[in-house]
């Protein structure tokens, strides 16, 4: 993989956990940013491994992206779950994964749909099994087919 692959993979993972921060702790979209990019994105973790250095600009785009659109993009996801599903049953992770993706697939036209869609399943792999990871492939191939 290389350096620029790589640090789009890392915006994409530290994108989903700070969707996931604002979602629980409705953590106001300019401090965020601002934490992610002090504390968070290329910095130590412990015992001297580093969060890989991520893209800002492309991390910053999926956040504000998925904040700006987050009717329309809720509204794209909840059209493809089975029937009787809400994005409240969901996981809170898997909801941000998939908002996550669902952004880049209707807003990143510079990302291909099919690396869009395997680089939040690699997301999904980080937190769950390859059953949630199936669930995102498919969900969000179902989303590009509608939008691209």
């Amino acid at each position: 993989m290389n350096q620029r692959s790589q640090s789009r993979s890392a915006a994409r993972l530290a994108a989903v956990q700070a969707l996931y921060q604002r979602h629980m702790e409705k953590t106001p979209l300019a401090r965020l940013l601002d934490e992610f990019h002090q504390h968070r994105l290329g910095r130590e973790i412990e015992d001297g491994e580093h969060y890989a250095d991520a893209e800002v600009d492309f991390f910053d785009d999926i956040v504000s992206g998925v904040d700006a659109r987050s009717d329309e993009i809720d509204e794209l996801v909840t059209a493809k779950l089975a029937a009787g599903w809400t994005l409240a049953r969901l996981d809170k992770t898997m909801v941000q994964i998939l908002r996550a993706g669902t952004y880049e697939l209707i807003a990143r036209a510079d990302v291909p749909k099919a690396a869009a869609i395997s680089e939040y399943v690699d997301v999904a792999k980080a937190f769950f099994d390859d059953r949630e990871a199936k669930f995102v492939n498919g969900l969000l191939d179902a989303v590009a087919k509608q939008v691209r």
